[in-house]
Order: C-alpha cells, then sequence, then structure tokens
C-alpha cells in the first residue's frame, strides 16, 4: 500500500506539470451540467482493525490478527449534483467484493506464539450507499484535482461462516462508513476519466456473538472495525 501511495503521488505531480502548459480544452460544458451520471469500476483491499480482549496477552490465551487481505473489486453508479463551481453531490450505489484473512495465536511461555489456527476466511459481498460531497479545485487545461468526503452504509450479503466450521465466527451485516479520498478529473475529447484514491473506515464494532463450540476465538476479540482502500476509475 505504501508503494501504490507513492507512485499516486509522483503520477500526481508528473501531471501538474504537465498541466501547467496551455493545450486545446477538451469536455469544455461537463462541469456546467446540473445533473450528469456515469459509472465506477476498481479494486479494493477490505481490512480489519482489530482490538484484542486484555486476556488475550496472557499465558495460553488467544489474540486475532490479519495475516492477508485479498485484493477485490468495486463497480459503481454514479449520479453526480451540480451544488456550484466547486462543489458536487455525488450518489454513488454499487457493489463490492473482498476477503480478509484471520488467524489466532495462542501465547505461551517466554513470550513465544503458536498458530492456534488455520487461516480463517471473512468474505464480504457489500451492497453499498454512498453519499458524498465533492471539492473540486480550479481547472488546470483538462486536468482538475478534487477531494471527496461523506458517509457510506454497507450492507454484507457474504455468509462468513457455517456450522461445520472449527472456528466459529460471524459478522454483523449492517455498518456505516467515513470515506474520505482524493482524485484527479482527466478531460478527454469525449468523456471524463477520474482517477480517485479513497480510504473507509467503519465505525461500529462488527464481531457478533453467537454460541459457538469454539467460544475463545471469538472471546479474543474486543472490537472489531472495518476499514478499506479504495482504488477507483471514474467514467462520466
Amino acid at each position: 500500500m505504501r508503494r501504490f501511495i507513492t507512485i499516486i503521488i509522483t503520477i500526481f505531480f508528473v501531471v501538474v506539470l504537465q498541466a501547467q502548459k496551455p493545450k486545446l480544452l477538451n469536455y469544455t460544458t461537463h462541469d456546467d451540467k446540473a445533473i450528469h451520471f456515469g459509472f465506477c469500476l476498481g479494486l479494493n483491499t477490505m481490512d480489519f482493525i482489530i482490538q484484542n480482549s486484555f486476556s488475550s496477552f496472557q499465558t495460553d490465551s488467544v489474540f486475532a490478527d490479519i495475516t492477508r487481505s485479498s485484493p477485490g473489486f468495486h463497480i459503481q453508479i454514479i449520479s453526480n449534483y451540480r451544488l456550484g463551481e466547486y462543489f458536487d453531490l455525488r450518489f454513488l450505489p454499487g457493489i463490492s467484493f473482498g476477503q480478509r484473512d484471520v488467524n489466532f495465536f495462542k501465547k505461551v511461555v517466554n513470550n513465544k506464539y503458536t498458530l492456534a489456527n488455520e487461516k480463517h476466511k471473512l468474505e464480504s459481498n457489500y451492497l453499498e450507499f454512498p453519499i458524498l460531497l465533492k471539492y473540486k479545485a480550479k481547472r488546470l487545461n483538462n486536468f482538475r484535482p478534487y477531494i471527496v468526503t461523506g458517509p457510506n452504509l454497507r450492507v454484507d450479503l457474504a455468509k462468513t461462516y457455517s456450522e461445520e466450521d472449527e472456528i466459529f465466527m460471524d459478522l454483523k451485516r449492517f455498518d456505516l462508513y467515513h470515506e474520505v479520498g482524493v482524485g484527479f478529473d482527466f478531460y478527454l475529447p469525449y468523456f471524463k476519466l477520474g482517477l480517485e484514491l479513497k480510504y473507509s473506515y467503519g465505525f461500529f464494532n462488527m464481531l457478533e456473538r453467537r454460541t459457538t463450540p469454539h467460544p475463545e476465538f471469538q472471546n479474543a476479540i474486543n472490537k472489531l472495525n472495518s476499514s478499506i482502500f479504495m482504488l477507483s476509475f471514474h467514467f462520466e
């Protein structure tokens, strides 16, 4: 992720330098439309912010950690309402797919740890309903940077466990996220292309506590919050 952010920053500075040179303007009437539509395709990386229980750090206790975040993807429909020269209100309903792998470790003597289980895969298929405020900087030739922020309600449609699983762990279906991101709009001859990097943080504790055959695993977690990094390509 650090390498990815470095690449995005490098691209930003290269594009800004190129944007300073006078060029023939493309799609000059696009930002004057009161309402316009489009679609979004993108990649994401889902993660958890885990707060382990205090007892998890005692000898013979279990604690959880994310060992791998598999890349996922998302698709959204864009509805954009122009509030003014520099502000837009955007509604981007869509669906996203991703997976997080959780491992549980057991602390033994001399501050050593052993793996308590094979990795537990938690898949998420979200219906999402973000409402975002977009602030656009002044257009530079065919380039315009912007920032976005706002809430996103996500509903997880994936079944996160089965009765036969050794690790009986379940997630709640509903979560409310706060999203913040930066992006760059490129005005092409026939459409506008947006490149956007966004971070999304969930407010709610997503661990659904149930009666399980192995309660030590879910008892090891005190709080479980979702977070998502998203790279999106907007076509408007």
